[in-house]
């Protein structure tokens, strides 16, 4: 998928996830979680380069410098990424993160460990993160779970859960407190956009 179609993806996607979202133009100009993500993905591409991990670095910098959110060249994110407000998201190098996820402000994809292993989270697809989680440890987040508001997280949760506290407890996710962060009836592909 070339960067023109996954930038069109994400404006289909944060218009999925944000309900104050009013048009393309003005997501494009004043969202830093797209802004973020997009600069992630010419980071992260370069930092699977041989000899461009650097470069890679710096400009994970200069847009945290923007956006105020920290995220690693080497961490991998899917396809239509959200992160709403955006402000003190920081996700780490070995962090993984499925398709249709969405960030609120202030959530840490964290290590607990120095060592140089896997030492973030795995987060499923269809996740949903509340305002400042944590995150933290080579730990799998099942898909279709929601994390509540500040929860410290430290254990893995299944598919379809509730993670809320601290430290975090989960329970099964009923079926109304679910509702799909993207809809599949109203996604259109971005490529007949073209």
């Amino acid at each position: 998928m070339s960067f023109l179609s996954r930038l069109k993806e994400d404006l289909v996607g944060a218009r999925a996830h944000d309900p104050a979202a009013r048009g393309d133009v003005e997501n494009f100009l004043a969202y830093p979680g797209l802004h973020a993500i997009w600069f992630h993905r010419i980071a992260h591409r370069l930092w699977q380069r041989p000899g461009l991990r650097l470069p890679a670095r710096l400009l994970s910098q200069f847009a945290r410098f923007l956006t105020g959110i920290e995220i690693h060249p080497g961490a991998t994110i899917g396809r239509r990424f959200f992160i709403d407000h955006g402000s003190g998201v920081v996700i780490g190098e070995t962090a993984e993160v499925g398709d249709d996820v969405m960030l609120y402000h202030g959530v840490t994809l964290g290590g607990r460990s120095l060592a140089k292993t896997k030492r973030h989270p795995t987060i499923g697809d269809r996740v949903v993160i509340g305002a400042g989680a944590k995150v933290l440890g080579p730990i799998t987040i099942g898909s279709d779970s929601a994390i509540g508001a500040n929860a410290v997280v430290v254990k893995d949760a299944p598919p379809h859960s509730i993670v809320t506290g601290i430290p975090a407890t989960n329970r099964p996710r009923r079926p109304e407190e679910h509702k799909p962060a993207v809809d599949p009836a109203e996604y259109v592909d971005p490529a007949i956009w073209i």
